[in-house]
């Protein structure tokens, strides 16, 4: 049996990177006591930066990006996983300082691995990836405010660059959960799309983007923001008592100016989520959830597939902003 197959390198060529499909060993993977085979990876904005530059990520080249993947295990070195274990890997910093998912094979380590739940398939696990595994996380921090915390119920919810993965997602999950979701998009083409995944209402994100007061009229119980800057700090600003915001991303800008007030005043939530690092424990309950609150069927308008030799040529689009929906690897097409 050949221990030969493809994956995506990267390498370093003069002040850029070189970005080429080569036939590599197993031999070439050094990291981890669990080797996949992986049937699926996915495209997502970290995946775009790394490909692009290695966005201060990469430590080492050459380098097999890809922070996702789902796939069968071959072989394992530990306790936890046996042949034919299907496995799901989203973040660990793997695609950055590890070698990741852009390939035929994967080696990782083990504590990485959460076993696939049966009720989903191992593409299905690409179309929600890390994008899925932040809106999962977000859309239940904003169910906290009424279980965890056992404050009022959740009637209205913010979800800001809902045309993109995480945003998206969350639209549909948090009006699973019996919301009213209003999404804040740029792309009028993306409106009629995510009104059929659950959004109530439609707002321009320009109606967002512009200098924030201290405090403005309260209208959500709940916000999930996946772009940050001006947009973060009005959706602060407009959030009512008791309201939480699950921030997960800076797309528009990092920085964040506001001020104490919808915290003192308002007793607002301001939610980090990193899902790079989420638990384990974590990890296993919500991916547990998604056959519960994802309709495939409704996403699949969303989802175009693609080959390793295709991404080479959408990561740059991604970063100008001149996609949607989500991508799916099919790393054996």
């Amino acid at each position: 049996m050949s221990t030969q197959f493809k994956a995506l390198i990267i390498d370093q060529e003069g002040e850029g990177l070189k970005r080429e499909i080569k036939s590599i060993d197993q031999s070439y993977l050094k990291h981890g006591d669990v080797l996949v085979k992986v049937n699926y990876s996915c495209l997502n904005y970290k995946d775009a930066l790394i490909l692009n530059n290695g966005a201060r990520l990469v430590k080492e080249y050459p380098h097999i990006p890809g922070i996702d993947f789902s796939g069968t295990v071959v072989e394992s070195g530990s306790d936890k996983f046996k042949k034919d274990d299907e496995v799901i890997l989203t973040g660990w910093r793997v695609g950055e300082i590890y070698y990741g998912g852009y390939s035929q094979f994967a080696k990782v380590n083990s504590e990485f691995l959460v076993k696939k739940p049966k009720d989903l398939t191992a593409k299905q696990a690409m179309i929600m990836g890390t994008a899925g595994l932040t809106a999962l996380l977000c859309a239940f921090a904003i169910k906290a405010r009424e279980e965890l915390l056992l404050g009022e119920k959740v009637k209205d919810v913010l979800v800001t660059g809902a045309s993109g993965g995480v945003g998206s997602i969350a639209v549909m999950i948090l009006a699973k959960f019996g919301y009213d979701v209003t999404a804040v998009t740029g792309k009028k083409s993306n409106e009629e799309y995510l009104k059929s995944i659950g959004a109530k209402t439609i707002i321009n994100k320009d109606d967002l983007d512009k200098d924030p007061r201290p405090l403005d009229k309260g209208l959500w119980d709940g916000v999930v923001d996946t772009v940050g800057g001006k947009i973060l700090a009005n959706a602060l600003a407009q959030t009512r008592d008791n309201g939480i915001v699950a921030a997960c991303g800076n797309a528009a800008d990092i920085k964040l100016n506001t001020t104490v007030m919808p915290f003192i005043i308002r007793g607002v939530k301001l939610w980090g989520v990193n899902s790079v690092t989420a638990s384990i424990k974590r990890r296993e309950f919500v991916w547990n959830e998604v056959a519960k609150v994802i309709n495939f069927e409704l996403l699949k308008q969303s989802i175009k597939t693609i080959g390793l030799e295709e991404l080479i040529g959408i990561y740059s689009k991604m970063l100008k902003g001149e996609t949607s929906g989500r991508y799916i690897v099919d790393v054996n097409k």
